[in-house]
C-alpha cells in the first residue's frame, strides 16, 4: 500500500503513472480497488508518491459562477439525470473533433471509464451511475489525445480528477474537465450483487440500468432495469433496494467519510449537480423534469459554457445560496462503525441478505444504525 487504506480514493493515478507497471489495482476484502506495488518490479522511483493527490493535496480558491441549465432538448434532458448539462458541453467538443471520457456500464455491467468520440456513443457516459468507475488506463489515453492537441472532455467525481491533474502534472488548453457533487460511492462488488439479484429475481439477464430514471419525476426518481427477455422494471428512490442502500452511507467506500476534494478542494474547471435548492431560489423554473446546477471554478469554464448557452435555458444564479440545497458541495457524509462490516460482507453475501441485515426496517436494525453513527463520531 501506498497511503493507509482508509484514506486512499482509488483515483489510479499511481497505476497510470508506474513506469514499470509495478502497481496494480487490486481487489480488496471490501470490494474496492487499492493500489498495490510488486516490489520485485519497482525501481524505487518515486513517481507513485508524486502523482498520488493526497500526498501532494492542492487547495485552489477561485471566484465562482454558479447557472440553473435545462438543455433545450427535451429528449436530452429526459434522459440525463438533471438538466442535461453535461451532454451540452461533451456534444461540443465533439463538435470540435474531440473526445469525451467517463463512467460507463460496460460488459457484464461493470462501470469503467470509457472514452466517446460520437454523439450517437455519448448516452453510454450520460447519468449518474452509483458506483465508482474503475479508471484504468484512462489517464494514459487522455495524455495522448491532449499530446496531438485533441480536445479533451474527461469527466469524474472530484478525487478521479484530481488524480488526472496529479497525472498529468501541468495545464493543458485543450482539456475541460468535468466532475460533481459527490454523496460517495460504493462498489463495484455491491453493484454486481444487486444486479445477481435482480437477474435471480427475474430469471433473466440484465441488460441496462438507469440510475435516475425519470418515470416518476426528477424528484422522485426511479432505478429503472431491463432485461436480456425484454422485460423492464421500474422502481422510485424509495423502494428500489440498491438505492436505498446507497443513500443509508453504510456500503460507501471508506475515503468517502473524510472527503479531501470538497469546498476549495475542487480541482475540476466545471462541477455539475442536481439542483435541489432550486424551490426556495426560483421556484418557477422547477418543473420536476430535471434541473442542472453548474458551478464554473476556472476562466476556461466561463469560455466553455459561453459556446454552449445556445442550446440551454440558464439562469445566473448567487454561488453561496446555491450550494445549500447540495451540502455534499462541503461536507462529507458522517461515518458509521457498520461501514467495515458491511463492505466485507458485500463481497461474500447475497444481495437481499445483505440488504436486511444492514438496512432493514425491523426495530433492531433501526437501534443498530442509530448506536453505529453515534459512537463514530
Amino acid at each position: 500500500m501506498l497511503i493507509n487504506k482508509k484514506f486512499c480514493t482509488g483515483c489510479g493515478a499511481c497505476f497510470n503513472i508506474c513506469p514499470q507497471k509495478a502497481i496494480q489495482m487490486k481487489l480488496h476484502t471490501d470490494g474496492f480497488l487499492y493500489p498495490e506495488i510488486n516490489l520485485e518490479l519497482c525501481i524505487n522511483c518515486g513517481l507513485c508518491k508524486k502523482v498520488c493527490p493526497l500526498e501532494n493535496l492542492k487547495i485552489r480558491k477561485s471566484k465562482k459562477t454558479a447557472y440553473a441549465v435545462i438543455h433545450k432538448d427535451e429528449e436530452i434532458r429526459s434522459k440525463s439525470s438533471s438538466g442535461g448539462a453535461f451532454s451540452a458541453l461533451a456534444e461540443k467538443v465533439i463538435d470540435e473533433g474531440g473526445v469525451c471520457f467517463g463512467a460507463a456500464l460496460v460488459k457484464n455491467n461493470f462501470v469503467r471509464h470509457i472514452s466517446c468520440e460520437n454523439k450517437e456513443d455519448l448516452g453510454k457516459l450520460r447519468g449518474s451511475k452509483y458506483v465508482q468507475s474503475e479508471i484504468s488506463d484512462a489517464y494514459i489515453s487522455a495524455k495522448t489525445e491532449l499530446e496531438t492537441g485533441r480536445k479533451v472532455l474527461f469527466s469524474g467525481t472530484p478525487c478521479q480528477i484530481a488524480g488526472l491533474k496529479q497525472y498529468l502534472n501541468k495545464e493543458y488548453e485543450n482539456l475541460l474537465t468535468v466532475d460533481f457533487i459527490c454523496h460517495g460511492v460504493p462498489s463495484n462488488a455491491l453493484w454486481q450483487s444487486y444486479v445477481k439479484y435482480k437477474e435471480k429475481l427475474n430469471d433473466s439477464k440484465v441488460t441496462a440500468a438507469f440510475f435516475r430514471d425519470k418515470s416518476y419525476g426528477w424528484k422522485n426518481f426511479s432505478m429503472k432495469i431491463e432485461f436480456e427477455s425484454g422485460d423492464s422494471k421500474i422502481e422510485r428512490v424509495h423502494e428500489d433496494l440498491y438505492l436505498k442502500s446507497f443513500l443509508s452511507n453504510i456500503f460507501l467506500r471508506p475515503s468517502c467519510y473524510n472527503c479531501r476534494f470538497k469546498a476549495d478542494n475542487y480541482l475540476s474547471d466545471i462541477t455539475l449537480a442536481d439542483f435541489w435548492g432550486i424551490n426556495k431560489i426560483n421556484p418557477a423554473i422547477n418543473d420536476d423534469k430535471g434541473l442542472s446546477l453548474v458551478v464554473a471554478n476556472t476562466a476556461k469554464a466561463d469560455e466553455q459554457l459561453k459556446n454552449v448557452f445556445h442550446v440551454l435555458k440558464s439562469y445566473s444564479i448567487n454561488f453561496e445560496s446555491c450550494v445549500v440545497g447540495n451540502p455534499s458541495y462541503s461536507k462529507s457524509v458522517s461515518k458509521t462503525l457498520l461501514n467495515s462490516p458491511a463492505l466485507k460482507d458485500s463481497v461474500r453475501m447475497d444481495f437481499l441478505k445483505l440488504y436486511k441485515k444492514y438496512c432493514g426496517m425491523t426495530l433492531w436494525n433501526k437501534i443498530k444504525r442509530k448506536l453505529a453513527s453515534k459512537l463514530a463520531q
